[in-house]
């Protein structure tokens, strides 16, 4: 599997909610870790009736026959506890012998300062990747395929040296894991196959502490996704499929997981999987200078709020792990042009709906009053209904840009709009709060002629 051109997006989903800003431990929203497609063991899944899910399971379409080549890998973090301990008596040099280092020589806390350094005790990570199999599809017609894995337990001791002295240690324990990927497929129509990966976690716990989260989660697979690939063959997809497919994949069924297709708009070989909502095609914006690893958030929002910490919490962020230290590094090495490029963006939205559409929107919504096909792109005139939002309301009579076209759950349809006399118009066209409007289909005069914008019902 070439990974070149997808790996950005990838490894962004895999660190997404690795940690949060203020990228502290000490922040509230950092004492529960592994947020993001976490795969628990199925003994602690058991003792708390479901609080956590042990099984991830994938279901998509392939276009080919049994010549068609495909490759599985599921990745995952493997968290490792790092503890803080703080010798009793210095040492002046690190023993040969570790064994004879025993919890009797240092006190554990939760944080060690020497000189200028901090320590404090944290969960990392470590990256696995599983490749599942790489083989034709009729090696899998035969029936179901369970590939197992496992990743052997390791503990770690780090010495902590100051003014000449050894005053303290780092304790690395990272707990044995062993899962289980089963692949099944089927043939669901004439050269279309269904696939089913199902990744579960069958790890064995200590009985005393199978009900305590935090210690079930040095046991799980943080932030699970898998990779799939195929050559003379292609994905279906599951957003946008061909109207001969859709019922076939209305009827896949994913448990924590969002199959989209990765890789250049059009292209057809690789799938991604993951726990979290992407459309089709997904990509790092150009301007991102980096991993933030903080979920919806923006960045030059956080780039700013980085640059405001004070040095304590600086260097508490910079002492954290070394993901956050390059983060900090990175933010302040900002310089004027580049919060420009972060805050000047301003893109066509026509471009973008050809480079990157949004596959679960409606293409087109006919105005009921005037019969006109709404685009993406159009100029229209704002017609809120009498007796709306107040705010709606202030905004009658105003030309606007539509930004997108939207469904939600109960199939409504809602067109976002961004207003021509905005300052901060460009601030709608990427999302941002305040600068986007959403307005029914009958709320909208469209300012476009037959020949220039939407074609007459």
């Amino acid at each position: 599997m070439n990974m070149t051109h997808v790996q950005p997006v990838v490894d962004a989903v895999l660190y997404e909610g690795y940690i949060l800003y203020p990228y502290r431990s000490t922040s509230a929203k950092n004492r529960q870790r592994w947020t993001f497609g976490g795969i628990y063991p199925k003994v602690y899944f058991d003792a708390t009736e479901g609080a956590e899910p042990w099984q991830m399971q994938t279901q998509c379409l392939i276009e080919g026959d049994p010549a068609t080549r495909l490759e599985v890998r599921v990745r995952f973090l493997h968290p490792l506890a790092r503890d803080v301990g703080e010798l009793k008596t210095p040492l002046p040099a690190w023993p040969e012998d570790l064994e004879g280092l025993s919890a009797a020589h240092f006190t554990p806390v939760p944080s060690l300062t020497l000189g200028d350094r901090q320590f404090h005790g944290w969960q990392e990570a470590v990256e696995r990747d599983v490749r599942v199999v790489d083989c034709p599809l009729s090696e899998l017609l035969d029936g179901q395929r369970q590939v197992p894995f496992t990743f052997d337990a390791r503990h770690e001791l780090e010495p902590l040296s100051n003014d000449g002295a050894i005053r303290g240690v780092l304790l690395r324990n990272q707990c044995a894991i062993e899962g289980r990927v089963e692949l099944t497929l089927e043939p669901v129509a004439e050269q279309v196959y269904r696939l089913t990966v199902r990744i579960e976690n069958h790890t064995l716990m200590d009985p005393s502490s199978v009900t305590d989260r935090e210690q079930a989660s040095l046991y799980s697979f943080a932030s699970t996704h898998t990779l799939l690939a195929v050559e003379q063959g292609d994905f279906i997809s599951l957003m946008d499929p061909p109207e001969s497919l859709k019922d076939l994949a209305s009827r896949c069924e994913n448990l924590g997981t969002y199959p989209v297709l990765i890789g250049s708009p059009g292209a057809r070989d690789i799938l991604l999987s993951s726990p979290i909502i992407l459309y089709d095609y997904p990509h790092v914006a150009p301007e991102s200078a980096g991993e933030f690893f903080d979920s919806t958030e923006i960045d030059e929002i956080l780039s700013l709020r980085i640059l405001a910490m004070t040095d304590g919490e600086k260097r508490e962020m910079a002492a954290l792990d070394p993901r956050t230290a390059a983060l900090l590094s990175r933010t302040e090495a900002l310089d004027g042009d580049s919060f420009m490029r972060l805050h000047g963006v301003l893109r066509d939205p026509h471009d973008h709906l050809a480079q990157h559409p949004p596959l679960t929107s409606p293409r087109r919504v006919y105005d009921h009053n005037g019969g006109t096909a709404l685009r993406v792109g159009d100029r229209v005139r704002l017609q809120p209904k009498v007796g709306g939002d107040t705010l709606d309301l202030v905004l009658a009579g105003k030309t606007a840009v539509i930004e997108a076209i939207e469904r939600d759950f109960e199939d409504r349809v809602h067109v976002a709009v961004t207003i021509d006399d905005d300052p901060g118009r460009e601030w709608g066209l990427q999302r941002m709060p305040g600068h986007r409007f959403f307005f029914s289909p009958e709320e909208i005069q469209s300012l476009e002629s037959p020949s220039t914008g939407g074609t007459q019902a």
